[in-house]
């Protein structure tokens, strides 16, 4: 259960906290298959909002899910907003694609939203969404004009909240029994991943669940906060959750197990799962209509590609298994195998942690089949991968 934490309560908490909840989250639920669509479209222009409604429609409509309430979308906007991909705009690669942001606004306006809250958690940085989009050349009007009532939020600090939010994994998690987040996670009574489908150097692939790792504050996670929460942002969250070379500070919660191994692709892995039980995702969109393959974003390399397709869903992880084989790949596989190259398999620590199911066979998908929708991104990210990489796990690193 989500609790406000105010600075003052911070250190007064941290002991329980540390100790891990016991409490089972209001929205907990256990796994389950739920119906996935998947439709076809060769780009952002007049086909989107038809091919999207009706993708909504196939999942039993969007009203049931935001009519008369206040919808949280967390977009995936990593990396700085200067990095390019050659001449591909930050949208038609690793960026969710601005019309993607737009229609979903327009969409969720449609069908009753009392509120629309975009939400992202900027690179090292504590300026307003609004700039980081301009920046990127992103005019924000075009989502907050897409309603009657949206509103923009950086999720990497406070933001306009006054305290954070706790949020315990149900049922104790796999790597932090609790986590702390901005407060407009507990706000949106519907939470919605708008993601991208891309490979994900470390966590094999990027969707649904892999971008709610942005929903963490680095004012509270980043590599030099001490004593107390930073006033902003000022790195990334790699020691704490990539590495393992420090705890977070003492009035956040610390280790399940610091005895556990520091090797990111056991420890992401599992942070993933955590945050999506925390704070489980209400609905999953994927963009891949443009994107990369290869990397997560043009610091890893990777080109460019139009699979043209998008993938939605009330269950992430089913969602993810979906656009997982979309993406050519098992979502059954083991780590240590395609594409899950260097670590876990994110969606079988989902699994059995009660999440959703991965098996293709008890999911529904409407739309368009898998196999017509599939597009290979195998040879993209096996280019990245050399024969010398260490299998996983690497015993000299666990």
């Amino acid at each position: 259960m989500p609790h406000a934490v105010s600075r003052r309560q911070f250190i007064a908490t941290s002991a329980a906290a540390g100790l891990g909840a016991t409490a089972f989250a209001p929205w907990a639920r256990s796994a389950a298959s739920a119906t996935v669509s998947i439709g076809k479209c060769i780009g952002y222009g007049a086909e989107l909002v038809p091919t999207l409604d009706r993708m909504f429609d196939q999942l039993g409509g969007l009203e049931r899910l935001v009519k008369g309430r206040t919808v949280g979308i967390k977009l995936n906007l990593t990396g700085a907003p200067q990095l390019r991909l050659g001449s591909h705009a930050a949208g038609s690669a690793q960026w969710v694609h601005p019309r993607m942001v737009g229609a979903v606004v327009h969409l969720m306006d449609r069908a009753g939203a009392r509120r629309i809250r975009l939400l992202e958690s900027p690179w090292a940085t504590a300026m307003p969404v609004e700039e980081y989009l301009f920046q990127a050349g992103w005019n924000p009007n075009d989502f907050l004009s897409a309603g009657a009532r949206v509103e923009l939020e950086n999720t990497n600090g406070l933001g306009r909240g006054k305290d954070y939010e706790r949020f315990d994994v149900p049922r104790g998690g796999l790597l932090f029994p609790s986590y702390l987040l901005n407060h407009s996670f507990r706000d949106c009574d519907t939470f919605v991943s708008l993601a991208k489908l891309k490979d994900h150097m470390t966590a094999g692939v990027t969707l649904s669940m892999k971008n709610c790792f942005g929903n963490i504050p680095t004012t509270i996670y980043g590599d030099y906060v001490k004593d107390e929460p930073d006033p902003v942002p000022r790195s990334g969250r790699g020691l704490v959750f990539h590495a393992g070379g420090r705890q977070p500070p003492s009035f956040a919660a610390q280790e399940v197990d610091p005895q556990s191994p520091r090797h990111e692709g056991y420890r992401l892995p599992r942070v993933i799962v955590d945050i999506c039980a925390a704070r489980p995702i209400d609905l999953a969109i994927v963009d891949g209509v443009e994107t990369m393959g290869g990397a997560e974003g043009p610091w890893g390399g990777g080109e460019a590609c139009r699979p043209g397709v998008l993938v939605a869903g009330t269950n992430c992880v089913n969602t993810d298994a979906v656009a997982t084989a979309v993406m050519g790949y098992d979502p059954m596989a083991k780590g240590g195998t395609p594409p899950f190259y260097t670590c876990d398999n994110f969606l079988e620590l989902a699994e059995r942690k009660g999440l959703g199911t991965r098996d293709l066979r008890r999911i529904e998908v409407a739309g368009v089949p898998i196999e017509k929708a599939r597009f290979d991104f195998a040879p993209m990210i096996r280019s990245r991968f050399p024969r010398n990489v260490p299998p996983y796990p690497d015993k000299r690193a666990a």
